[in-house]
């Protein structure tokens, strides 16, 4: 066996310089460095340049000074690559490693599996670097797997965001040097765990990339990615560490991901599967890189669905999500049925994130949402404002109006809104609008939202702040306290200003142009016919006409519903068939108040139908809403929040002008169960003139 020249400091330049008199066909400067330093070191496979990283601020220092106490590696054979044992002698000076040629009898391996076993359930209770390295410094014996398990313990408790709270605290610490030390210098006799967890600890710990330490690490663990010695854990953890140091354009990801696409998609596990998405996820998927193996992956996922806990479940769907994956439907909805029995188990973390891949995918499942409320209800108190804010979401979303889960909502809200953001509160509270439900508690609720809107009013994004206010008037909840400031020109300016820039999602809008958005301004010409009509009273700032819009129906978001074009024509030729002619009625009528009228029928004074294109002589004007199935939440036969405003606003112009309005709903619960020409004509009869005999044609 080789082991690794132990070379002094005074050789290590004539080494290295003799390095660089041997290297050719280097391609820079980058290359011609690292190539030296691995002939120095008598290492052979070639190792490809790192670039230099402003987020690896921390450097390792050259020399290790002798502490007290530090750690040597002694080996014990028991693997094809060694498990390096860490003794603690008094010197690290001229220490000597000891080879063992025997795998030693199976006691041995047993009693050093339990010590490994049992240092590993100690460390989950270490909250510090300093508890990590005086539980080390507690131990006769350990391997470098434990050793590595322990670096990736410090960078764990040690980093906040991605930052190492305090450098010095680690890399000033003497047990933390020797095994960086003994990493360093014996990493051709490290077991492939000990190398890929320690190396993924270092990144995490941003150690330069181009440290002696790092350099040899990385250099290892390529030598054996390419001789197929790496299982998929392995090279997944590798590929990550070189996505995190380099990213996807490093050229050693090249040979990790061949030897995943060589292994049989079929054999791997769970774990594995979700591994590799993960590692797709991270950036070596991006612009549709390796589809034809995540095409693979998908239909293999499919069968190891049952198989998969919920910390896996969640992981899938997120790398889904930021994958783009939308052809993985199938696997979506197959995720979604064994998500169901691992309801009780998600953390709040993992939940949400099934939530935003269901909601991102457009799927909702009856008995997911039946799980939901079953859960919501038990949980809300004590379940994070981000979960409750993205099942509320999901709700909305896929149109679905939960009693259960709504009204266990509402009561945590009056309790635990203070410890939400102002998008979580509006997220929370926007769907009861939207889905035009008002929960038992709903005085106490919208109480604790104008006390929030009174202290907070100015931390609330514009046009969030502005959809809030616009959900409570479709529950007939008047926002009368904050209208003024809403009208004022100074937050239209905001609305401008918020318009350019900043980050979109469903509650903002963005105009290219700079202007407010054609939604928004619909939102707030709502409202301003919502104060004009329902709040007589008040007597502050009006809405400038040039921010209110003529029609409430536009492309994309909108504040009406399209009708139903199956439906619109059966009805059409019912009311053919019931007035005599087609000029008897008009369709798609847009009306002085910005609403669209899906069929208008005009009367004289005496009851009589008018021709659709007179204008005089016009005493009373039939308005008929022609209510399909996406006009009302998905699961219930109850409008919308904005078709029932509609409704009442259109009952409300027609009692303060002469034209009197009359509003028929014809929804489709009721229609869909016509069948014949004499059925349609008489049920249109009855709903628009219940008083009058019918005349037959």
């Amino acid at each position: 066996m080789r082991r690794v020249p132990n070379v002094s400091a005074g050789s290590t330049s004539l080494y290295f310089s003799m390095a660089i008199m041997n290297i050719c066909g280097s391609h820079s400067t980058v290359s011609l460095i690292i190539n030296a330093y691995r002939r120095a070191a008598n290492l052979s496979i070639h190792f490809s340049c790192i670039k230099r990283s402003k987020r690896f601020v921390h450097n390792l220092p050259c020399s290790y000074y002798t502490p007290k106490k530090a750690y040597i590696f002694s080996y014990l054979f028991c693997r094809k690559y060694y498990s390096v044992i860490l003794n603690p002698p008094y010197s690290i000076v001229g220490c000597s490693v000891h080879h063992h040629g025997d795998s030693g009898t199976t006691y041995t391996i047993s009693k050093q599996q339990a010590n490994e076993n049992k240092f590993l359930s100690d460390l989950c209770y270490a909250h510090s670097c300093t508890q990590v390295f005086k539980l080390l410094s507690s131990l006769e014996v350990f391997t470098d797997t434990m050793a590595a398990a322990a670096l990736l313990k410090v960078a764990q408790v040690e980093t906040k965001d991605g930052i190492l709270t305090n450098p010095r605290k680690v890399f000033d610490n003497m047990i933390f040097k020797a095994i960086c030390l003994q990493f360093e210098q014996e990493s051709k006799n490290l077991s492939t765990a000990g190398i890929v967890n320690a190396l993924k600890a270092f990144v995490q710990l941003r150690v330069d990339p181009w440290s002696n330490l790092m350099v040899r690490l990385l250099s290892e663990s390529q030598e054996r990615a390419e001789k197929g010695e790496m299982n998929i854990q392995y090279l997944c953890m590798l590929g990550r560490c070189l996505l995190e140091i380099e990213g996807p354009e490093c050229a050693m990801l090249k040979p990790v991901m061949d030897q995943v696409l060589q292994k049989k998609i079929n054999d791997w596990t769970p774990e594995e599967i979700a591994m590799v998405y993960g590692l797709l996820q991270a950036g070596l998927g991006e612009k549709g890189q390796y589809q034809g193996l995540l095409n693979q992956m998908h239909e293999a996922t499919v069968s190891k669905a049952s198989q998969m806990n919920p910390t896996l479940i969640s992981s899938i769907l997120t790398a889904l999500v930021d994958l783009k994956q939308t052809q993985a439907l199938p696997l979506v909805i197959n995720l979604c049925k064994n998500s169901i029995r691992c309801m009780p188990h998600f953390t709040d973390e993992e939940l949400v994130n099934v939530i935003v891949a269901l909601t991102n995918f457009g799927h909702s499942d009856k008995y997911f949402t039946e799980a939901l409320e079953r859960h919501v209800p038990r949980m809300v108190f004590t379940m994070s404002p981000e979960l409750v804010s993205r099942v509320m979401e999901y709700c909305s979303k896929r149109l679905i109006l939960s009693k259960p889960i709504f009204d266990a909502v509402a009561e945590s809200f009056v309790y635990n809104s203070e410890n939400c953001t102002t998008l979580q509160i509006a997220q929370q509270i926007i769907p009861f609008g939207e889905l035009n439900y008002l929960p038992p508690n709903a005085a106490s609720m919208f109480r604790r939202l104008e006390k929030i809107l009174s202290s907070r009013f100015s931390q609330f994004q514009p046009q969030i702040l502005l959809k809030l206010l616009h959900s409570c008037i479709l529950l007939e909840r008047f926002p009368v306290n904050f209208v003024a400031k809403i009208f004022s020109p100074y937050f239209i300016q905001q609305l401008q200003d918020n318009a350019v820039g900043g980050h979109s999602d469903r509650y903002t809008s963005k105009d290219q142009s700079g202007n407010v958005d054609k939604f928004v301004l619909a939102l707030l010409t709502q409202l301003f016919l919502t104060v004009s009509l329902e709040c007589p009273f008040y007597e502050g700032p009006r809405l400038l006409p040039k921010y209110r819009v003529k029609s409430f129906s536009a492309s994309g978001q909108s504040l009406e519903t399209m009708v139903d074009v199956h439906l619109y024509n059966r009805v059409k030729s019912g009311l053919i068939d019931l007035l005599g002619a087609r000029m008897y009625f008009a369709s798609h009528v847009l009306s002085p108040y910005c609403y669209t009228l899906d069929v208008e029928i005009k009367l004289d004074e005496e009851g009589f139908v008018l021709a659709a294109s007179s204008h005089e002589e016009v005493h009373r004007r039939i308005a008929l809403c022609i209510d399909g199935q996406k006009r009302f939440c998905s699961n219930t036969h109850k409008l919308l929040g904005k078709e029932s405003i509609k409704q009442r606003h259109l009952r409300l112009l027609g009692y303060e002008v002469i034209q009197v309005f009359f509003i028929f709903q014809i929804p489709f619960y009721e229609f869909d169960n016509l069948s014949y020409k004499e059925e349609i004509v008489e049920y249109l009869h009855k709903k628009i003139f219940p008083h009058t005999y019918r005349l037959n044609w």
